[in-house]
C-alpha cells in the first residue's frame, strides 16, 4: 500500500537521527501530521468518502453479506445468494450500530441479484452511482467494499485483472449456482461476508457487485488468493430496474432456447449431452422443430455434455443470435438454425 510505505520512508534515516520537527513532538509527547502526502492516496480517500456511506451489512437468520442502497427510497440491490430464502432482514448502515428492519422485493437467481427495501428509510440515505461497465479495463484500479467476515465498512483494494468472465457459481450454502456472464475479475480481496458488496473506480462509481472469490482444489478448496469476481453494473442496473418496478425480470439480456433439460447419459454412464424434457410453446427451440426426448450435443461449435454446459454457452450468446444447434433423434444426428429468445423470469 502507498501509505505503508509513505510511513516507513518518513519514519527512518539513514543517519538514525530524528527531524528537528519530530523531536518536538517526541519532547511534547504531541501527535506529528504524516509529513508526505500523495495524490493517489487522497484519490482512495476521496473514492471511500463518497461511496462508503452507500454500502450496508444486511443480516439473515442464517447469516450476514452486503448491500448497495440503490435510491433514496429504501430500496437496496445485493447477491440472491446474500438473501437465500429468507423475506425478512436487518440491515446497518455504514458506521451506524443501529439495526433497520427490511423485506424482500424480489429475486432473481439466475443472476444472483436481489432487491430488497428498508420499511422505514432514514433520511439522508446515500444511493451510490453505478458507473458504465463497457468502460472497464484492465489495470483500472478498484475498491471491494462490504462486509467480509462481518468486519462492516471495510475496504481492500486491487486493479480490473480481466472482463468478460463467464463464471458458475458453487451450488449450495444459499447460492443458487447461476452461471453469469461478463464478470469484473478484480485483484481486490473479496471474503465471505463481502458479497453484495460494492466494487467501485477511482471515479466514485460502482462498477460491480462482489459476489464471489474463485477457488483453489489444490488448496482443498479454500479462496485463492487475488481471484474474486464482480457482477458488472450494467446487469445490476437492468435486474434491479426491474425487480422495483414489477417484481420480475422479462428481460434479462440473457439467451434463452426456450427448453427444459435433464443429463443424458451414455450406457457407461458418461455425461452426453441433454435430453429435452419440455419446451416452450412457440419458443426458439420449439419454432426451429426441436421436440422432447431429442438430445442437444452441441450449440454452435460448443460441445454440449452437461446442463452447465449448456447454460455456460448460453451466457455467452445474446438473445436474438441465430445458432446451429446439434441434435440426437431416434439415433440420427440433426441439427436446427434456432433463433435465441430472452431468458425470462
Amino acid at each position: 500500500m502507498v501509505l505503508c510505505a509513505a510511513l516507513a520512508v518518513s519514519g527512518c534515516t539513514s543517519s538514525g537521527t530524528k527531524s528537528s520537527s519530530a523531536s518536538a513532538a517526541s519532547a511534547t509527547g504531541a501527535t506529528a501530521a504524516p509529513s508526505v502526502t500523495n495524490q493517489l492516496q487522497d484519490e482512495y480517500q476521496q473514492v471511500i468518502s463518497n461511496v462508503l456511506p452507500s454500502v450496508v451489512q444486511i443480516t439473515t437468520t442464517s447469516g450476514l453479506g452486503s448491500g448497495i442502497v440503490y435510491d433514496d427510497k429504501g430500496d437496496i440491490v445485493t447477491n440472491a445468494h446474500v438473501v437465500g430464502t429468507a423475506t425478512t432482514f436487518q440491515v446497518s448502515l455504514a458506521n451506524s450500530t443501529n439495526l433497520l428492519d427490511a423485506t424482500l422485493v424480489a429475486s432473481y437467481p439466475d443472476d444472483d441479484l436481489a432487491v430488497i427495501k428498508l420499511s422505514s428509510p432514514p433520511g439522508g440515505l446515500r444511493p451510490a452511482t453505478f458507473g458504465d461497465s463497457g468502460k472497464v479495463a484492465v489495470g483500472q484500479i478498484t475498491l471491494a467494499m462490504g462486509s467480509p467476515l462481518g468486519l462492516s465498512s471495510s475496504v481492500t483494494q486491487g486493479i480490473v485483472s480481466a472482463t468478460g468472465r463467464t463464471v458458475t457459481e458453487p451450488q449450495g450454502g444459499g447460492s443458487p449456482g447461476a452461471t453469469i456472464a461478463n464478470m469484473v475479475q478484480t485483484s481486490a480481496a473479496i471474503n465471505p461476508g463481502n458479497s453484495g458488496g460494492a466494487l467501485v473506480n477511482l471515479s466514485s462509481q460502482v462498477i460491480g457487485i462482489n459476489t464471489l472469490a474463485a477457488v483453489d482444489p489444490e488448496l482443498n478448496g479454500s479462496a485463492a488468493s487475488g481471484i474474486g469476481f464482480a457482477i458488472p453494473s450494467a446487469t445490476i442496473t437492468n435486474i434491479a430496474d426491474q425487480l422495483i418496478a414489477s417484481g420480475k425480470v422479462t428481460n434479462s439480456g440473457r439467451a434463452a432456447l426456450g427448453v427444459v433439460v435433464r443429463p443424458y447419459f451414455t450406457a457407461s454412464y458418461q455425461p452426453a449431452g441433454v435430453v429435452i424434457v419440455s419446451l416452450t410453446a412457440g419458443g426458439p427451440a420449439a419454432s426451429a422443430g426441436l421436440q422432447a426426448g431429442d438430445v442437444i450435443t452441441q450449440v454452435g461449435s460448443t460441445q454440449i455434455t452437461t446442463v452447465n454446459s449448456l447454460t455456460t454457452a448460453l451466457a455467452s450468446l445474446s438473445p436474438g443470435n441465430k445458432v446451429t444447434v446439434t441434435y440426437t433423434r431416434a439415433g440420427a444426428t440433426k441439427t436446427a438454425d434456432v433463433t435465441l429468445g430472452t431468458l425470462g423470469a
